[in-house]
């Protein structure tokens, strides 16, 4: 978190706002990365253990599976949420 702040104040050049602005920007930009490489794994997690317990027949979300991606898919949401809050609140600037 602190290496999104050290980012931010080289590409600001001591301009407070635009660098309270990049915090936000990179924070944001590198939780998406974190959320979409992570539910890329479970996603690909669930569907292996789906296709080794039924031959890897076609994947239906609607027979069961889809609950499971839902909450996986909240959870990592919230997961990337909380991180964006916390490395806003280390990284922001007030004054």
């Amino acid at each position: 978190m602190k290496r999104i702040g050290i980012a931010a104040s080289k590409i600001s050049q001591s301009n407070v706002l635009l660098y309270n602005v990049m915090v936000l920007v990179l924070a944001t930009l590198f939780a998406l990365l974190i959320v979409f490489l992570s539910g890329f794994s479970i996603f690909l997690a669930i569907y292996l253990i789906h296709g080794l317990s039924t031959g890897f027949l076609p994947f239906d979300l609607r027979s069961g599976w889809g609950d499971v991606v839902k909450s996986c898919m909240t959870a990592l949401a919230i997961v990337g949420g909380v991180f964006i809050l916390c490395a806003v609140s280390v990284n922001i600037k007030l004054k």
